[in-house]
Parts: structure tokens; C-alpha cells; sequence
């Protein structure tokens, strides 16, 4: 099993005001003489066990005591039962955090605890209904979902373990136990995809600004830093459902061993660090043509992740040419393409050639004329002759 912490350097609270807390979240591990701690209950642990051992009236440490060393895990309320047993008020879902992960998710996006916030936006479907607090909440579910993909190797129950730690040892008020998978299960459905998209948007915005200021080896072309976007294809299991929606490529008749998925990747040139990321049918099926299966991810791409399309970039594409309507709306967004044009395509001069050897053309179609800059090539390699090149 991948190991990732998920416990953060300092202990979550219920915003108690004390300032004992501060020094906790400094140090991070408490000292109690061995001899201090005491059930509070007033025969043994408790009928059911269920307490925290006590140090009230502790003495002070001297040099040769036995010391036990205890890590904080949680503050909360005390909740004292009649019996004298010691207990925590809330639930363990509301102290569950991810760690450094959690820590660099706020820091990208700018919002502290945005994993709480987003939760807080959520209204769970499906199985979950009502507001009765069970095993899980939308923000754990949401943790757990996240942690899930830093933890490739474990089943349900092994990520929630790692995500709730040492919450499940402390004695809450109500008995609670790591909920079962088939929990978990229900709860990953139950927020539906809105919350996770709304972090991968924030993520993603983040990163992209991380890039822009901080990446020295950014590939630059004059002032415009460079990124590329382009396709691929991902095999799907082959089912009549995923036939439908997703077609594939290759074949006319969809006769293609997988149905496949087609993505469309917003990367930077030097790092491949990504962007944005979008996908949609790879081929014609469900009254879509081939083409349109392709073309349409632009339109998505400048829809979901409108961001990323600043005025300091440049866009390498490949020749699945997008046509002028689409070039029009993105350079409508203050950004710069760099379009390898398949054979075929019309350009017709408008103008003289560049000191350069480029030259402005016109490029037109649905209605609409574009001025473009052309800049030829000739490979000197025929066709065929250098691995991995078909021009």
C-alpha cells in the first residue's frame, strides 16, 4: 500500500479558545508522568470501556520520572457521562484532514480549508437523504475521494483507515468504527461530480499561476511562454452503452476492437504540467459525425477552462485543424495559436512575403474570414523514412 500522511503538524479543533492549543499545535506531543493518568470512571474503565484515561492534578515532571510521551490528536468539548467516563462531543468526520495534501490544495487555491467550503455548497443525492449525521460526511467523502488517488494500491476500507488515523481510537460520544466499503461507496456518489470539478477547476488555476510565475524553464517563443494542445485516445471496456456514447476511431463502421474515450490535454511546453483536461466521444455513433466527435472538445476546453487562455501564451496544436469559427473564438480570448495546417486547408495569400518568408493569408469558413501568418515547411525527409514522423 502506498503511504501518504494524512495527519496534519497540528491538532484539529472545534475552535475551543484556549491558549494551551497554540503550544499544542507547536510542539505536536504532549509529556504525562506515568503515574498520572486515571480512569474518571468510578468502577474501572466504565461499563462499556468507552473513556479517556485522565491527568487532572498532575504533577511536575523531575528529572528520572517515568514519562509517557502521548501525540494530540483532536480538541473538542468533553461530554461526562454519569458514571465519571470522559468522552468527545462532535464527530470524528468534522477533524478529519489531509495532511500536506489538504495544506497545498488551500495554499494553490488560495482559500484555507476549501475542502470544508466546497462540502458545505453540497447537496447529496441518491442513497444519502436527510440531515442526520451518519459514518460519513460530504467533506470526508470528499477527503476520501481526493486521498483515493494518492493511494492507488488500497481497497475502500484501507484509504478511509489511513484518512480517519487515530480519530477512531478516541472515545466519541457516540461508539464509531471505520465505515465499511460498501459505505463508502454510496457516499463517493452521493455529492456527485460538482464538488470535485470545482477543485479540479481552482487546482488547475493554480497551477497554472504557479507556472507562469515560477517556472524558469518555461519554453518561450519572444515574449509568449508555450504550451500545447492535443488528443489522444483511451480504450473504454466494450459495451453496447459505451459504444453509444463514446464511438471509436480508426474504423468507419465503429468496427474497432474498444469503444474509446477522446481527450483533449492543455499542457505547458516545458514541463507537460497540465492545464486542463477535457474529453468526449472518440468517434461517429448517436447522430455525431467523426469529425464533430473532434471538434467539439475545443469549444469545451475554452468553456472549462477559460483560465488558462491568457494573452502571454502561445498554442501549439496539431493539424486536426479546428476551423475559423473555432480560432476566432479563441483568439477572442486575448491568446496566440500556432496551427500546423494539414494538407488541404485554403490559404490564400493577402499579402507579400515577410522579411521571414511568412506571409499573411486569409482562412475562411461558416461564414467567417480569419488574417493568419503562414509559415512553410519542407521536411527533408520523405514520408515514411524517420520513426515516429508521417511528414
Amino acid at each position: 500500500m502506498s503511504f501518504y500522511p494524512v495527519t496534519p503538524p497540528e491538532v484539529t479543533s472545534d475552535c475551543a479558545e484556549d491558549a494551551a492549543l497554540g503550544l499544542l499545535g507547536q510542539v505536536g506531543v504532549v509529556a504525562v508522568r506515568a503515574g498520572d493518568p486515571a480512569s474518571p470512571a468510578r468502577r474501572g474503565l466504565g461499563g462499556d470501556s468507552r473513556t479517556a484515561l485522565t491527568a487532572a492534578g498532575a504533577g511536575r515532571i523531575r528529572a528520572g520520572d517515568l514519562v509517557v510521551w502521548l501525540k494530540p490528536v483532536a480538541v473538542t468539548r468533553a461530554v461526562v457521562r454519569r458514571d465519571g467516563r470522559v468522552q468527545a462531543a462532535g464527530h470524528p468526520a468534522d477533524h478529519v484532514r489531509l495532511g500536506v495534501a489538504g495544506c497545498r490544495l488551500d495554499e494553490l487555491m488560495g482559500t484555507p480549508g476549501v475542502i470544508d467550503e466546497v462540502a458545505r455548497r453540497v447537496t447529496l443525492s441518491g442513497q444519502v437523504k436527510g440531515t442526520a449525521r451518519r459514518a460519513m460526511s460530504p467533506a470526508l467523502a470528499i477527503r476520501f475521494t481526493v486521498l483515493m488517488t494518492l493511494m492507488p494500491d488500497a481497497d475502500y476500507t484501507g484509504v478511509l483507515e489511513a484518512l480517519l488515523g487515530d480519530l477512531v481510537l478516541v472515545p466519541w460520544q457516540r461508539p464509531y468504527r471505520v465505515p465499511a466499503a460498501a459505505a463508502a461507496c454510496t457516499w463517493r456518489e452521493a455529492p456527485g461530480p460538482a464538488p470535485l470539478e470545482r477543485l479540479r477547476v481552482g487546482l488547475l488555476a493554480g497551477i497554472d499561476g504557479e507556472h507562469r510565475e515560477h517556472d524558469w524553464r518555461a519554453v518561450t517563443v519572444g515574449d509568449l511562454e508555450a504550451g500545447s494542445i492535443d488528443g489522444s485516445l483511451i480504450r473504454v471496456p466494450d459495451s453496447p452503452a459505451n459504444r453509444t456514447a463514446f464511438g471509436s476511431a480508426g474504423t468507419a463502421d465503429d468496427s474497432s476492437p474498444y469503444p474509446q474515450l477522446r481527450e483533449l490535454r492543455i499542457s505547458a511546453a516545458s514541463t507537460r504540467g497540465t492545464f486542463g483536461v477535457v474529453t468526449g466521444p472518440a468517434g461517429a455513433g448517436c447522430g455525431r459525425d467523426k469529425g464533430e466527435a473532434g471538434q467539439v472538445l475545443p469549444d469545451k476546453a475554452l468553456k472549462d477552462h477559460w483560465q488558462v487562455f491568457t494573452p502571454w501564451r502561445l498554442w501549439v496544436m496539431d493539424r486536426n485543424f479546428p476551423g475559423a469559427a473555432r480560432i476566432k473564438a479563441m483568439l477572442a480570448t486575448g491568446t496566440r495559436v500556432l496551427i500546423r495546417v494539414r494538407d488541404g486547408i485554403t490559404l490564400r495569400r493577402a499579402g507579400d512575403f515577410l522579411p521571414d518568408g511568412s506571409y499573411l493569408a486569409e482562412i475562411s469558413g461558416g461564414g467567417l474570414t480569419l488574417t493568419a501568418r503562414v509559415i512553410e515547411y519542407a521536411s527533408p525527409w520523405p514520408a515514411g523514412t524517420v520513426p515516429g514522423c508521417s511528414a
